[in-house]
């Protein structure tokens, strides 16, 4: 109430973003600050040029949702709440510290499917686009920001194909750039994913998406949720191309049927891993000139393993 009666003063914003900060220690306090995050982000937009409320504020919703993801709470910020983040994120698209801050913040509230679909009605894919192009070299924003775009692209009613579609050679630049950086490597690949999902990719992205997914796993191979995201991205374009399974079989850093079979060895006792390697085996399949290869390479043996792994499956 206090803030609420006194918008346009910067001090009194401050002082009850501090006083609501001082709870989040207290665990009783937690359910009366979830209420709070909307007079938060009004206060952040109000005073958009102070950096330090913005840092603050930022800093207590970061809290908040943590807090309500450990508690396996999904907080459904509403269109308002996310349109006084993107005009935070506009206003200081420069300051790389503070974005990374943003973004860390942005690919939580993603996780809520409502939220989501409210950063999207707002129109963030394309700031979310142009601070990786800006930020390339900063890991943190990187991996951030390709989470979200994940949460943005899976979603079910995309009005966006257009804008989804300039986001493909970003996020490959990402993946590309931080290959040996699983977490990152990881994030990228499940926005492959997505995007590959929706169609975003032209033909002439399909070989080399193909080859820099076969990178990604092939330099990050003990990480499963790569390897399955890896594989699905893979398996959804070779649904769509046949120079996809080329790339996979013609593969200059090595057989990529061979990489499967060690992707298997791995996580043998991985379901989530085995069913991307079978979904992918399985759209290889289509393509006679890959299955006369992976029959050579003799991989019924391997399915026969993997039948006899998860049988119930």
């Amino acid at each position: 109430d206090f803030m609420q009666a006194s918008w346009d003063v910067e001090e009194v914003q401050a002082k009850g973003i501090q006083h609501l900060a001082s709870f989040v220690k207290d665990k009783s306090a937690f359910p009366y600050l979830l209420t709070c995050t909307e007079v938060i982000t009004l206060a952040m937009k109000t005073h958009i040029d102070s950096l330090e409320l913005q840092v603050e504020g930022c800093t207590l919703l970061l809290e908040i949702l943590s807090q309500a993801l450990e508690q396996g709470l999904v907080m459904a910020l509403d269109e308002r709440v996310a349109s006084c983040l993107l005009h935070t994120v506009r206003k200081h698209s420069e300051n790389e510290e503070f974005l990374s801050m943003l973004c860390t913040l942005l690919m939580m509230v993603s996780a809520s499917e409502v939220a989501a679909e409210n950063l999207r009605k707002v129109g963030i894919i394309p700031d979310l686009l142009s601070i990786l192009r800006r930020f390339l070299h900063n890991d943190k924003i990187c991996f951030s920001c390709c989470a979200v775009l994940w949460s943005l692209a899976v979603s079910e009613n995309n009005a966006d194909q257009a804008v989804l579609e300039s986001a493909v050679p970003v996020t490959s630049a990402v993946l590309q750039k931080h290959l040996q950086n699983g977490a990152v490597a990881e994030s990228a690949c499940s926005a492959l994913w997505a995007l590959a999902l929706q169609g975003c990719l032209a033909d002439s992205d399909y070989e080399p998406t193909a080859a820099l997914l076969l990178d990604a796993v092939r330099m990050n191979p003990e990480r499963a949720v790569l390897v399955k995201n890896g594989c699905l991205a893979l398996a959804s374009l070779l649904r769509l191309s046949e120079t996809a399974a080329l790339a996979i079989l013609l593969d200059s850093k090595g057989s990529g049927i061979e990489l499967i079979k060690d992707e298997y060895r791995l996580h043998f006792d991985e379901p989530g891993v085995a069913e991307a390697l079978c979904l992918l085996m399985n759209e290889m399949v289509q393509h006679d000139e890959v299955m006369l290869d992976m029959r050579s390479q003799k991989m019924e043996k391997l399915l026969s393993e993997i039948k006899l792994q998860f049988p119930f499956s």
